[in-house]
This record gives C-alpha cells, sequence and structure tokens, in this order.
C-alpha cells in the first residue's frame, strides 16, 4: 500500500517538476530580436566650389534642415547622408554620381544642381536604376527624352520664364527686349522659354547675349544693350550680383526682369540700389506667409543664420517628397520600380513653395510668384525684399499650349527660337 502510494506521488511529482522545467526554460529563451530596418542612404549631389557654389551650399543646407527637423529619419528608418561635390561640371558630376551609386550604396539620390550635370548623369542614372530628385532645371530629360527614375519637384528652366515672358508683355507692357543670360543649358531654356511666351503675346526679342559661365567683367555685353525697353536676364549663383552692379555702373536705366535665379532671395542681403525694381519670377518666394514656409525659414536661420531662397527651399521640398513616397512604399526602397511609382503619386500642400504635384513625365506642377525688388515689406533684418506682386497658380512644364503642341518643336537651345525681325 505504502508501496503503491509512494509510486503514485513519485510519477505526479516527476510529471510537475517536468512541466515546471519546461516552463522555466521557455522563460529562458529570449525573444528572437527584431532586426532594425538598414539605414536610407541619401546621396546628395551638389556644387561646393565655383560660382555656382554660393546655390550649392544651400541645397546641402535645405536638406540638413529638413534632416535636423525630422531627427534624421524617414517612414521609421535612420537617414544617412553622403554629401558629394561635383565641382559644377560634367565630368565631376559623372564622377560623384558614379561614387555614390558603386561605392556608397546610396538608395536615391538629390540633386545635381546645374542642367548640364544632369543631361550629363542621365544615362548612367538610368542604366543603374537609380531614384533621383533633381533640382537641376535640364527641361528635355522630362519632355521629349524622359528619364524613368528622375522626379522632379523644382521647375524646368523655362517653367518660371515662359510666365515671365507673359508678365512682361501683358502687365509690364514692355514690347522690344534683349535677353542675357550665361553660355550653358541653363541659360538657354530659360531664355528660350522667355522668348517664346513673350514673342506669343505680342513682344519681341531684339538680341541674345551670351557670356561664359565665369565672366568677371560684363563690359562688352552691357555696350551692346541699346534700342530696346527692357532687359531679360537669367543668370544664376552669385552672378546676378556681379551683373546688377555692372549695369547700374553703366548708367543703363532700361528695366530688367528675371529667371527664377536672377533675383534669388539669398542674394537679397548683397544686392544694393541698382537691383530695386528688378521683376522676377520663381518656384519660390522668401515673402510666402505660410505656416510650411516659416517653419522652413526659422528652420535656416536657426541652423545656419542664413536667408534661404529656392536652392533650399526647393531641396527642402524635395527631402518631404522624398519622405512622403517612402512612407507610402512602407518604408521599403528595395524595388526601384514600386519606389518610383510611389514618389510619382506623390501630392503635398505644406512645402515652403506651396501645393505640388507631378505630371506623367514626372515633372512638378506648381505655383510660379512674380515678384518686385524693394523696400516694402523687408523682414529679418533685410533692407531689401521680393514682394509678390502676382501668381500663377498650378503651372505646368508646357505653360498654356498644348502638350503635343509644345513637344514638336526643338528643346530650348541657343537659336531656338529664332529671332525674328522685329
Amino acid at each position: 500500500m505504502s508501496r503503491k502510494m509512494s509510486g503514485t506521488m513519485t510519477r505526479r511529482r516527476l510529471l510537475a517538476a517536468t512541466t515546471a522545467g519546461a516552463a522555466a526554460a521557455l522563460t529562458r529563451v529570449p525573444a528572437p530580436a527584431v532586426a532594425a530596418p538598414a539605414p536610407f542612404r541619401v546621396g546628395l549631389l551638389t556644387v561646393k566650389t565655383g560660382p555656382l557654389a554660393a546655390g550649392g551650399i544651400l541645397m546641402q543646407q535645405g536638406v540638413l534642415t529638413y534632416l535636423k527637423e525630422k531627427n534624421y529619419r524617414m517612414a521609421g528608418r535612420q537617414v544617412d547622408l553622403v554629401i558629394a561635390d561635383t565641382g559644377g561640371s560634367p565630368a565631376g558630376a559623372k564622377t560623384k554620381a558614379q561614387e555614390l551609386i558603386e561605392r556608397d550604396g546610396v538608395d536615391v539620390i538629390l540633386g545635381p544642381l546645374a542642367a548640364f550635370e544632369l543631361y550629363a548623369i542621365s544615362a548612367y542614372v538610368i542604366a543603374h536604376k537609380m531614384p533621383t530628385l533633381s533640382l537641376a532645371a535640364a527641361d528635355n530629360l522630362t519632355q521629349r527624352t524622359p528619364n524613368p527614375y528622375l522626379l522632379r519637384a523644382s521647375a524646368t528652366s523655362s517653367q518660371a520664364s515662359q510666365p515671365l515672358g507673359h508678365y512682361a508683355a501683358t502687365r509690364l507692357k514692355l514690347k522690344r527686349v534683349i535677353t542675357i543670360s550665361e553660355d550653358f543649358a541653363f541659360g538657354y531654356e530659360q531664355m528660350g522659354g522667355f522668348q517664346a511666351a513673350f514673342q506669343r503675346d505680342g513682344g519681341c526679342v531684339v538680341k541674345k547675349l551670351w557670356p561664359p559661365l565665369v565672366t568677371p567683367d560684363y563690359t562688352p555685353y552691357l555696350a551692346q544693350i541699346a534700342d530696346c525697353d527692357g532687359v531679360c536676364q537669367g543668370f544664376a549663383g552669385s552672378n546676378p550680383l556681379r551683373f546688377m552692379k555692372q549695369y547700374g555702373s553703366a548708367g543703363l536705366k532700361y528695366p530688367v526682369v528675371a529667371g527664377e535665379a536672377g533675383a534669388d532671395d539669398f542674394l537679397l542681403k548683397s544686392f544694393g540700389e541698382e537691383a530695386i525694381g528688378l521683376v522676377s519670377a520663381a518656384p519660390y518666394t522668401l515673402d510666402l506667409e505660410s505656416d510650411a514656409n516659416l517653419r522652413f525659414v526659422h528652420g535656416m536661420l536657426k541652423n545656419f543664420d542664413a536667408i534661404p531662397g529656392q536652392y533650399a527651399a526647393l531641396l527642402y521640398g524635395n527631402c518631404q517628397v522624398l519622405d512622403a513616397g517612402l512612407t507610402a512604399a512602407g518604408g521599403d526602397s528595395s524595388d526601384r520600380e514600386k519606389f518610383m511609382a510611389a514618389l510619382k503619386a506623390v501630392r503635398l500642400t505644406d512645402t515652403p513653395r506651396g501645393p505640388i504635384r507631378f505630371d506623367h513625365l514626372n515633372n512638378v506642377i506648381g505655383t510660379i510668384y512674380i515678384r518686385r525688388l524693394g523696400k516694402e515689406g523687408a523682414k529679418y533684418g533685410l533692407k531689401l525684399w521680393n514682394k509678390t506682386v502676382h501668381t500663377y497658380e498650378n503651372v505646368s512644364q508646357f505653360w498654356t499650349w498644348p502638350e503635343k503642341e509644345f513637344l514638336a518643336h526643338p528643346v530650348y537651345s541657343r537659336d531656338y527660337p529664332p529671332l525674328t525681325k522685329c
């Protein structure tokens, strides 16, 4: 009897001990670690040396302002930023794009700055299926020869100058204009867009002047400005300062209108009396009193003590597009086609420049601001100010031309549109 009881108790004890031991063992097994998503690697192609360096440095500051605001995270992933200086040359852009893709393993490229740089790397970007959100305004890469891996949230070279041509002819009532801009793709496309729209609305371009990008003295070109009632300048980087100062010193009094970089807000602290009255068209303006723009401007002042212009604002906006697209893709950028599709579908209302969306060729549709430079309304310690006097909303890269009609003509160039007898 006692042996049976003892055996029964032993079995029960054994079963209890086994169960308890198993439970204890289960509690000691660590839960499988959930791997953190790999960092999202962003390559920035910018310019930090040469005549375009001022804009390139602001591009970098715009990106950093957004990343600081978001604690260097997009769609739940840590962002690693790799910055490359192209030197503002096609060869430099090619070399740095290759390094970002093949050596640094970036998931996306922001930049470059110059149209000739983007033209230089486009085929390489396509070959490597590299999503690229570019500031560079190279018209044809979202027109007749579109790049499927390019998304442009800034503007084509001609996108702001076409409304400027319309405004100059219909509001300023200019009739005979001389254009002057650097002798490179951005200049050709800007001035071509201005000329096409200006002449469509009754104006006439009487002469086109093309100084080299690095031109310390514009005197030989200024001497050719005569027999007109206005000038359109499309200079970029810090060149607008030099041109306007020399224009004033030469005693020229013709009214001046400018493309998107020719009166950029970051230049306001350096312009003098010679620039008062300058009318410009741009996809971004410092005086936009929206919450998104005020947040951006205050971030730039806090982080860099810098008055921003479009170079910084449009890169900040590119980061917003990138963040929204990556979020829509569930944080996954590994499938390049799906990631690009998510980026193309982005629509935003809260960028520093205002609402944006994209057309079927991956180019932005947004507002273009006409500003007049003067003293009225100046803020942030500035003495001069670009005050918005007119807005064109939902501006397409094709302006008001039907798309097929627009694409039937050649890309704007040094000689297209041709000069006609006024």
